[in-house]
């Protein structure tokens, strides 16, 4: 680890004064954000990393709670409802609108997470990027935005897909169509295996940015 040092001058009981140097440990490749030119003075720098961190930790934490607790319990119950599990989808998809929270959660968590990592590796330095926890901090990384991708791609299509056919369902006032039930079947299938998928992807994300700074 570098260090950075400043110097202060430090007034005694009797008034005698001494300069004295403060070490400082610091990441590869990354400055102090109190020495960072014109940071110090307006405070925007600390700001910013405040900012960024709440919404990473706040937007992640929902983002892989929903993916747990939606893989373990929420589609396996459905799932067992059968057709009945359908009213169960259609309001979580089209009226408390879960995909499109889960979704603005997950763009959130790794839009963040990019800031905070070009700050911490001083502007994507390679140094750091090469560092154990630069290393373990780039593969959370690629886990959560491949949870993002099977979430987008197929998660979100599917839930929605869902919603419609689970209205058109009751709709219609009589028993499911076979094919209906079918299709159902199918896509609490596809929704079963990429919420189990998105679960894991994440569980893994939240693992590597929680050990990440103690890796040598």
């Amino acid at each position: 680890m570098p260090i950075v040092a400043a110097s202060a001058t430090l007034r005694g009981p009797g008034g005698e004064g001494g300069l004295y140097v403060v070490g400082r440990m610091t990441g590869w490749g990354q400055t102090p954000p109190d020495m960072l030119p014109g940071k110090a003075e307006s405070g925007l720098f600390p700001r910013m990393l405040l900012i960024l961190r709440l919404v990473h930790i706040l937007s992640g934490a929902f983002w892989a709670g929903t993916a747990i607790f939606t893989a373990a319990f929420l589609i396996p119950t459905i799932r067992a409802l059968g057709p009945q599990g359908g009213p169960v989808m259609r309001h979580i998809a089209q009226v408390r609108k879960l995909p499109i929270y889960f979704m603005v959660a997950g763009i959130l968590t790794v839009l963040s997470g990019i800031g905070l990592y070009s700050i911490s590796s001083g502007g994507f330095s390679n140094s750091w990027m090469r560092s154990g926890p630069g290393i373990t901090f780039g593969i959370g990384a690629a886990l959560a935005i491949l949870a993002m991708l099977v979430g987008i791609f197929v998660a979100s299509p599917s839930a929605k897909r869902a919603g419609e056919l689970a209205a058109a369902m009751g709709a219609s006032g009589g028993k499911p169509t076979p094919d209906q039930t079918a299709e159902m079947q199918r896509l609490q299938a596809r929704m079963g295996m990429a919420s189990a998928s998105g679960a894991l992807l994440l569980t893994g994300a939240t693992a590597a940015m929680a050990v990440a700074r103690y890796i040598p």
